[in-house]
C-alpha cells in the first residue's frame, strides 16, 4: 500500500497563515510515500510568493510531484505572461513541468495544464497525453497509474461545463487505453471524489477523479481549507479528506471515500451499518 498526500491551491500571497504550520505537521505525521501538489502555489505568480511556496515545500516530506496552475502564470504582466509565463515557477519550484515518479506499486505523471493565453481555464494537448501514456506504459502493468493536473477532468453538477480542462474528451480516451486509474486535480477549491464513467462513456473504463480543496488559501469558496490523504493498492483506494478546524488549530478527518477495483473500473464501496450490513 502507498500513502499519497494530495494538496492543492496553496495561493501564497493570499493565505490563511494559521493553516501553514498545522498543515506541515499533519502531512509529516501521516508519513506519506509521496506528496502531490496540484497547482496554484501562488496568488499572482510574484517572486516573493514563489519564495514562500518554496520554503513551504522544503518543510514537507519528499519525494514530491508538483505541477503549476493558472495562478502561477503572471496575470497582469502581459510581456511576462506571453514570453516567460512560468519563469518564476521554474526558477523557484521546478524546471520540470511534467514530473514523474514510480516505484513497484504506483506510477505518477504530472501535467501542465496552465496556459499563458487564458486567465482561468486550462488545456491539454495530444503531445502531452502521448508522452504521459508512454511513460506509464513503460512501467509495466502492475502499478496503479496516476495523472496529476491542476485543472479538472470532471466537475460537480453545480459547476459549468467550461470549467473542464480543454480537450478533456480526447485525453480521457487515451487515458482509458493506457489504463489510468486515478486523476488528481484542484482548481475548484472544493474536495470531491467520483468515477469518470458518468461523464465519459468509455466501455470497460472508469477512473477515479479526485479533487483536493484549497489547503491554505483564504479563497475557500464556501468550504473549509482541506487536503487529502489517499491510500492506494491494486485492489482498493481510500480517500480521506482532512479539514481545517480553526478553534483547535489543526486538520481533522472529515470524510472517507473507499473504492474497490472491479472489471469496469473503480466503484465506491457502500457504507455499512454497525452490524456490517450495507
Amino acid at each position: 500500500m502507498r500513502i499519497l498526500a494530495h494538496l492543492s491551491d496553496l495561493h501564497f500571497g493570499r493565505i490563511e497563515r494559521a493553516t501553514v504550520n498545522a498543515l506541515i505537521a499533519k502531512v509529516t505525521e501521516a508519513r506519506p510515500d509521496i506528496v502531490i501538489v496540484s497547482g496554484d502555489l501562488t496568488q499572482r505568480a510574484k517572486q516573493r510568493e514563489f519564495q514562500e511556496a518554496r520554503q513551504f515545500l522544503e518543510a514537507l516530506p519528499s519525494p514530491q510531484i508538483v505541477v503549476p496552475g493558472n495562478h502561477d502564470v503572471p496575470l497582469y504582466n502581459v510581456l511576462a505572461r506571453t514570453l516567460r509565463s512560468l519563469h518564476n515557477y521554474q526558477r523557484y519550484i521546478s524546471r520540470d513541468l511534467e514530473p514523474f515518479y514510480s516505484d513497484d506499486e504506483i506510477a505518477i505523471v504530472g501535467l501542465n495544464t496552465a496556459r499563458s493565453l487564458t486567465f482561468k481555464n486550462g488545456r491539454i494537448n495530444r503531445q502531452q497525453v502521448a508522452r504521459s501514456c508512454a511513460r506509464l506504459d513503460a512501467c509495466g502493468e502492475n502499478r496503479t497509474r496516476i495523472i496529476v493536473s491542476h485543472h479538472p477532468f470532471d466537475l460537480p453538477e453545480a459547476h459549468e461545463f467550461h470549467g473542464l480542462v480543454g480537450r478533456a474528451q480526447m485525453a480521457m480516451a487515451a487515458f482509458a487505453r493506457c489504463h489510468v486509474d486515478l486523476i488528481l486535480s484542484g482548481h475548484l477549491h472544493g474536495s470531491r471524489t467520483g468515477e469518470s464513467a458518468p461523464r465519459y462513456k468509455i466501455l470497460g473504463h472508469s477512473a477515479l477523479v479526485i479533487h483536493a480543496g484549497t489547503a491554505t488559501s483564504t479563497r475557500t469558496r464556501g468550504e473549509l481549507n482541506s487536503f487529502n490523504l489517499i491510500q492506494v493498492d491494486r485492489s482498493s483506494v481510500s480517500i480521506q479528506c482532512l479539514t481545517w478546524n480553526r478553534e483547535r488549530g489543526s486538520f481533522f478527518l472529515s470524510d472517507t471515500a473507499p473504492f474497490q477495483r472491479t472489471p469496469a473500473g473503480w466503484t465506491r464501496i457502500p457504507p455499512t451499518d454497525a452490524a456490517g450490513q450495507p
